[in-house]
């Protein structure tokens, strides 16, 4: 399947994917979203997600009187087959709208929605991405760290002696470009990778910790690795990004020559 094969008869038209984003976290409601998105969403009947539970009740949140059952649930997650994704695509190129829901903020950023998204283009199908929270952004745009060159990294790994090995050669990375270094991790673990990551890195490294970014008990804070020594804060089992990155260096203003 591809662009020319869909679009040879223009009596053909395939519908488009739509990138749905959804809360943070348990606060908020229709209010928090773009009017375009609920308007968008009325007319959806075919969704791509990880738990099809989840995605009922976000549903239920952005449209009260939504009807259920006239939904169609396909399952997206990290293990979905080329056939199950396939069998995505060709609903899209008989012309159907669809969208993803992400479990959380943003379909395509950490979260498997990528797969789908990358089918529809090789398909010639319409990918449309709408307005919504991506905490990713969040945290960098409140870090006060170098939101012009950074990465993401996604998760460290779950062994203590592979995640300070990958610690320290972010903390590297950070001080090599001046760029800052982005990752996440699953929330129970979330108190284990501070420890590694107070334990592992330099004095002067830059720490950002944001957790549950826009809902009423959302923190960041950003400071060198030995302020958060001298007064750790713990996020618990909450929704968290972490950045570290190094300290920008300040440029003076040379006054013009005299004369």
């Amino acid at each position: 399947m591809n662009w020319r094969t869909l679009n040879a008869d223009p009596r053909m038209r395939s519908g488009t994917l739509y990138l749905m984003p959804v809360w943070l976290g348990e606060h908020g409601g229709p209010e928090m979203l773009p009017p375009q998105n609920l308007a968008i969403a009325k007319g959806i009947r075919t969704w791509f997600t990880e738990h099809e539970k989840t995605a009922r009740q976000m549903l239920r949140r952005m449209l009260p009187n939504v009807d259920l059952g006239a939904q169609r649930m396909m399952r997206l997650d990290k293990d979905s087959t080329a056939a199950e994704v396939e069998a995505m695509v060709r609903v899209l190129a008989a012309g159907e709208d669809g969208a993803i829901l992400s479990e959380a903020g943003m379909p395509g950023i950490a979260d498997p929605g990528a797969l789908l998204v990358a089918a529809a283009h090789r398909a010639g199908i319409p990918v449309v991405p709408l307005v919504g929270p991506s905490s990713l952004m969040l945290a960098l745009a409140a870090s006060g760290l170098n939101g012009q060159q950074f990465t993401f990294h996604g998760y460290l790994p779950r062994t203590p002696q592979e995640r300070r090995a990958a610690i320290r050669r972010l903390e590297a990375e950070a001080e090599r470009t001046q760029g800052a270094q982005l990752f996440i991790e699953t929330p129970y673990r979330n108190d284990a990778l501070v420890e590694d990551l107070l334990r592992t890195c330099a004095p002067d490294t830059l720490l950002t910790l944001a957790v549950d970014l826009t809902q009423p008990d959302g923190q960041v804070r950003t400071c060198a690795v030995r302020e958060w020594q001298k007064a750790p804060w713990m996020p618990g089992k909450r929704p968290a990004v972490f950045i570290l990155g190094r300290p920008a260096a300040v440029r003076r203003r040379v006054p013009p020559p005299r004369g």
